[in-house]
């Protein structure tokens, strides 16, 4: 490396002198690797170590990344809501701004004058900055007045611009199609009175209350009723309900005859017209027949009213429709077919669909069922014998009750009702309570249909489940199956004289081969006989009945044993 520390040497040779403390002359590394991946490395060093100024960052730059939050971390900055926008003709709707002002007309073919002088006003409309400009008409004086120049927008040079607000003024002159306009004067700020209004007409046959809005003009005292039409509201979009007009405010006597159809009113038939000192928020007006109550009006109105007649006080009143409460659906009675929950489907839609059900309560309970012993409570004498046996579904809340056929009884036994649910005696039909797991213990009564129903017993799986959930139960049904499993364990003294008896019965019986493990007790007859555990021994005899002859059960209890056999009986 060579380098020139003399100062101000020029850069030849013999000037020039090599740094020995600079070895390396290679060009720094920009391609790394970095956790895998290849990556492109800006280099810091140029050839011989020395330090590259142009990867630096000047102090402007580490001051602006100091001060610079990060948009990863705080996300792009919010910006401020725009302004809601209001185009120009809704702002500057009906507002017209006057000016008074004359020109000077040549006479050429008088001898009485040369020139005359014609007054006229001047309008400029706000909302599409267009001009008019109206001469005041004098009745006779022969000379055709009235509109001189249509409403439009008027040029002011050559160039083609437009005349704006800013230029009219007081002591100029307008030059407008070659005549030249004097502006001698202004009004303070012509403007439109907007009232909002209403028309109640419910208290005719299909009538409603429609909503209006009311413009009176200052500058001619006329008025307009334009109709605020609702989107869907089924009527034709007419914009005008009265065009604008002077409206009469009290007629002659003899006027009330006058075909006001057919001819315009005059001020021969009118007393007094309507003025701005009439329309007041918070009153009635009637407008031709119709009444209309004013209850707003806009922010000029008010302003115009607090400095013209001294009125500040002049509220918006609500004049909404209050929702009326809403109406309870009443369902039709129920008829008794099928479960209410699927009959008041068809009052909800026009196509029914099944009630939704509760799927995890389906699918913990799948195939859950309390089963319970139970008598029908009846004043005849042939159903105090009767049992049933009831059957609740944790699944879906239903029940089914089965009668174990009784040879003999004249009953038909077999399903005595299907899977359903039951409602409470105390409930209503439109508001059933059904029956719950929680209302079926020893002792309870059960009414179904009108049949009323005792509970005598339950099985093993229902003593389980209540023991399981007992905070659901009563106190009653928890002390029922206390005194069941009580009155299992301590046998009656009944029990044990009839104990006694039947070993006495049993003496009488032919012998048995001898009672061990579980197998047949009398081949030729078919006798079985099983063991369980911690419960006596129990043989059945089956015989088959001969013609004349049933088989009539004969049950004997030993201390240890059961012995079940059938007995011939002669009809």
């Amino acid at each position: 490396m060579v380098s020139n520390p003399v100062h101000r040497l020029p850069f030849l040779p013999g000037t020039s002198f090599k740094d020995s403390t600079k070895t390396a002359f290679h060009r720094s590394q920009t391609l790394s690797y970095k956790n895998g991946y290849a990556v492109v490395r800006r280099p810091t060093v140029g050839i011989g170590g020395e330090r590259l100024q142009v990867n630096q960052l000047s102090q402007a730059e580490l001051d602006e990344l100091a001060n610079k939050a990060p948009i990863l971390t705080y996300g792009q900055p919010k910006q401020a809501p725009l302004a809601e926008f209001i185009p120009a003709h809704v702002a500057f709707d009906k507002k017209v701004l006057k000016f008074d002002a004359y020109f000077q007309e040549d006479v050429p073919m008088s001898t009485e004058e040369h020139y005359r002088i014609r007054q006229v006003n001047i309008y400029y409309y706000l909302e599409d900055d267009s001009m008019s400009v109206m001469e005041p008409v004098v009745e006779n004086s022969g000379i055709p007045q009235g509109k001189l120049i249509k409403r439009q927008r008027l040029t002011k040079n050559d160039q083609g611009d437009h005349y704006h607000w800013k230029d009219l003024n007081r002591g100029i002159n307008l030059t407008i199609y070659g005549r030249t306009f004097r502006v001698v004067d202004c009004d303070r700020f012509t403007q439109v009175l907007r009232f909002y209004a209403i028309w109640d007409d419910t208290d005719s046959m299909f009538g409603e209350c429609r909503t209006y809005i009311i413009h009176y003009y200052l500058m001619d005292d006329t008025v307009e009723i334009r109709e605020v039409h609702e989107r869907n509201n089924g009527r034709d979009p007419f914009p005008l309900l009265m065009n604008r007009q002077r409206m009469p405010k009290v007629l002659v006597k003899n006027a009330k005859n006058f075909p006001q159809c057919v001819l315009e009113i005059s001020d021969q038939e009118v007393l007094e017209w309507y003025t701005a000192k009439d329309f007041i928020v918070g009153k009635p007006l009637t407008i031709l027949g119709r009444t209309f109550f004013i209850y707003d009006c806009d922010p000029f109105t008010r302003q115009y009213y607090k400095e013209k007649f001294g009125i500040s006080d002049l509220p918006r009143i609500d004049v909404s429709e209050k929702e009326p409460p809403p109406v309870k659906q009443e369902l039709p009675p129920y008829n008794g077919f099928g479960l209410i929950e699927d009959s008041v489907q068809n009052c909800f839609v026009l196509i029914p669909k099944a009630p939704k059900k509760d799927v995890i309560k389906m699918l913990v309970n799948d195939n859950k069922v309390l089963r319970y012993l139970a008598a029908l409570e009846s004043p005849i004498p042939e159903d105090k014998d009767r049992r049933f046996v009831f059957s609740y579904f944790l699944a879906s809340d239903m029940i089914s009750i089965f009668e174990p056929p009784v040879r003999n009884s004249g009953i038909i036994g077999g399903k005595y009702l299907g899977r359903t649910k039951v409602a409470k005696p105390s409930s209503t039909a439109e508001d059933p309570i059904y029956y719950g797991p929680t209302d079926f213990f020893i002792g309870a009564v059960i009414e179904v249909f009108g049949h009323r129903f005792i509970i005598l017993d339950t099985d093993d799986y229902v003593l389980k489940y209540m023991e399981n959930n007992a905070a659901q139960y009563s106190p009653e049904a928890l002390l029922s199956i206390r005194n069941r499993i009580q009155k299992q364990e301590a046998p009656a003294p009944e029990l044990e004289k009839e104990k006694h008896q039947e070993i006495k019965n049993v003496a009488q019986l032919p012998d048995y081969p001898e009672l061990s493990g579980q197998g047949t007790a009398c081949p030729e007859s078919g006798s079985t006989f099983t063991e369980a555990k911690e419960r006596p021994w129990s043989v059945e005899q089956e015989l088959r009945s001969d013609q004349g002859f049933d088989a009539e059960p004969l049950q004997v209890k030993w201390p240890h044993f059961k012995v079940l056999m059938y007995q011939r009986v002669a009809h």
